[in-house]
């Protein structure tokens, strides 16, 4: 009997383990969707300005004068990497879900 509770225990231990890999995986998710439909709104102003437009950009307590085509390409860049992030946690998380089904199935 008390071999089984051990394995019980042990079992649960696991699922919850992986129900908390899972949550922090969707709550990066979820940040990482955040940064990118703010990138995406920055894109379309960007993509909405003159190409003489000024653009400044914020580093630390001071605004630098940025070409466009410099903001652009960061911005383009940011999306880039957020969308390969999400691609990871997606993937992650799909590796993490089967064995999450199994350990509930058990």
């Amino acid at each position: 009997m008390a071999e089984a509770q051990q394995r019980a225990q042990v079992l649960t231990d696991e699922y919850q383990k992986l129900q908390a890999e899972l949550q922090t995986i969707v709550s990066a998710r979820q940040k990482l969707e955040s940064q990118q439909q703010e990138n995406k709104g920055v894109k379309r102003e960007f993509d909405s300005l003159a190409e003489e437009a000024n653009i400044y950009k914020l580093v630390g307590p001071v605004l630098l004068k940025q070409e466009k085509t410099e903001a652009v390409m960061a911005v383009d860049g940011r999306l880039e990497f957020i969308d390969n992030e999400m691609y990871k946690a997606h993937r992650k998380a799909n590796r993490r879900y089967p064995s999450l089904q199994r350990r509930k199935a058990v």
